[in-house]
């Protein structure tokens, strides 16, 4: 995809997987396939793959390019990652690092990785396999995570317990909090004018949701506030991946009702190509209209 321009910063898209994901049902508890009925002209083959019946879902990273700073936005799944439990994402191997290199990106380039939050398909090109070890894919960044989310997957990985998040934790966050990378902030936090942090509990404890605002023109990145193009015509619908199904429920409607209409560009983690686009009203309810 071409550059996506927000003022004067310019936003790169580089994905690690495209394609079909997860069965509706399976991954919305409250899926009603009447929904999908009604509105299959909002939806079409790109959302929902006509073959598998699948939910389509892109794992991308942003790179954003202020002028002052080159920002990655979530850091995918990565390559080598043992994820037995999500055995189509096991062991990948993708051209993710090459892809950077053909937008002109290497990655001691990277200044910070911004993280949305820390489930496992969001933190995987934190790290790559080298000598037998994980090591930071970003030599010179800084990792800038939420405070009270990192507190939260500390506590699950000393639990003990054995799921992919946890797994993510060990082999893609503890190397960087290691090697003194990590960069620990509150919900609020700014990393320059124009780009900030802001709290959007739910998904996970310390969700956050990152502003972009240059030149008169504002950006949201949602991370997973919005996995998928049907939770703007349903925001109702929480994820079976959702801590607390009712918070997320709470703060995905809110975004989607505050920013409908709004002007604002909504840059999601999960939507397929061309991926970025704008909330807007229909009829009572709402729809995501992408940007061809």
């Amino acid at each position: 995809m071409p550059p996506i321009r927000i003022g004067d910063f310019a936003v790169n898209r580089i994905a690690d997987f495209e394609g079909p994901a997860f069965g509706p049902a399976d991954f919305f508890p409250d899926f009603d396939p009447e929904v999908v009925r009604a509105n299959a002209d909002l939806i079409g083959p790109r959302l929902l793959d006509p073959t598998t019946g699948l939910l389509v879902f892109s794992f991308h990273s942003f790179v954003v390019r202020t002028g002052r700073h080159t920002i990655l936005i979530d850091a995918c799944i990565g390559n080598d990652k043992e994820r037995p439990a999500r055995p189509q994402w096991h062991r990948m191997k993708t051209s993710y690092i090459d892809d950077l290199a053909r937008i002109g990106v290497k990655v001691e380039d990277i200044d910070y990785v911004m993280c949305t939050h820390l489930h496992w398909d969001h933190v995987g090109w934190n790290t790559r396999l080298q000598d037998g070890r994980w090591v930071p894919t970003f030599p010179k960044a800084r990792y800038v995570m939420a405070r009270r989310e990192l507190g939260h997957w500390e506590g699950v990985h000393r639990s003990g317990a054995d799921t992919p998040h946890a797994t993510a934790f060990a082999d893609s966050i503890l190397p960087v909090v290691e090697t003194g990378q990590s960069m620990l902030v509150d919900d609020n936090f700014a990393l320059e004018d124009g780009l900030w942090f802001e709290g959007a509990p739910g998904h996970t404890p310390g969700n956050v949701v990152i502003h972009a605002r240059s030149g008169g023109e504002r950006g949201l990145f949602v991370g997973d506030v919005l996995h998928h193009p049907l939770q703007c015509i349903k925001p109702e619908w929480s994820t079976r991946a959702c801590s607390d199904p009712d918070m997320s429920r709470a703060t995905r409607t809110k975004l989607v009702e505050g920013y409908a209409d709004s002007g604002t560009l909504i840059l999601p983690a999960h939507f397929p190509a061309p991926t970025v686009g704008h909330i807007r009203r229909h009829g009572a309810a709402y729809r995501f209209a992408f940007q061809e």
